[in-house]
């Protein structure tokens, strides 16, 4: 039977710089595909159109200091190691300079990197829920080192994003956890992880987590014309469309499942 869910991420817009050089990153080195282009937006997505994301050209827009209040990273998700393998291959094999580390984190194996300017990315790979970790009844995600090589191990091959790819979560910093906690819940997300330090785990389904918040930014703000996160999209099963701006100032666009 297939499953069904009551959330989707579906999208988001970053402001950006530089276009060409975001280009050759998300779509030349990643392989996400240009689906639209009008004026200063670019819109990408992978083959298979799980998700948007939405580069706005704004040349003008200083570079968005790090870290600051908005996005920590967004999170795209691979269907398998295989296919997470593959791409980690291709980006080792470009010599690509803004990889920042990589994590076991129980629930997930994670690479993570920043695009040209400076937003976080992660790239990773699901385990299946029946392995995922528990302490007292309620899931504990960790930061262990993943074994590269071992990743490495399971792709002959390079290979760029694969066409399933979908984006699995965000995390982003905050002012106020509980401020933030409350927004989430609003739209029917749950605390799935409380106790990580300065951070907290939302989602719903029973996922890990669709949003991350923190407060490793310690209140630190970006200019309001900087680059990064503009928007976001949210698909919810028995809403109604609506717009709503976060406790960090983003669009969220709440879209009909």
């Amino acid at each position: 039977m297939t499953q069904t869910y009551s959330l989707s991420l579906t999208g988001l817009t970053l402001r950006v710089q530089h276009i060409e050089r975001q280009l050759a990153f998300y779509r030349d080195l990643l392989g996400l595909e240009v689906v639209d282009q009008q004026g200063p937006r670019t819109d990408l997505a992978p083959a298979g159109r799980a998700f948007t994301l939405t580069l706005l050209h704004d040349p003008s827009a200083p570079l968005r200091p790090q870290p600051t209040l908005g996005l920590y990273h967004f999170a795209l998700l691979l269907p398998r190691r295989a296919t997470l393998a593959a791409v980690f291959r291709r980006l080792v094999e470009a010599r690509y300079p803004h990889f920042q580390g990589a994590s076991d984190h129980g629930v997930s194996e994670a690479l993570y990197l920043a695009d040209p300017e400076g937003n976080g990315l992660e790239l990773y790979r699901d385990r299946p829920r029946l392995e995922w970790p528990f302490r007292g009844g309620r899931l504990a995600m960790v930061s262990e080192r993943l074994d590269l090589q071992a990743l490495l191990s399971e792709a002959r091959s390079s290979g760029p994003l694969d066409p399933q790819t979908t984006l699995g979560h965000l995390h982003l910093h905050v002012r106020d956890l509980d401020e933030a906690q409350a927004f989430y819940e609003g739209l029917g997300l749950a605390l799935m992880q409380g106790d990580y330090p300065g951070a907290r785990f939302l989602a719903a389904d029973g996922y890990h987590h669709h949003i991350g918040i923190n407060l490793w930014a310690r209140g630190r703000t970006a200019p309001k014309e900087a680059t990064g996160l503009l928007a976001y999209q949210i698909a919810l099963r028995g809403r109604s469309p609506q717009t709503l701006t976060d406790p960090n100032g983003a669009e969220v666009r709440v879209l009909a499942l």
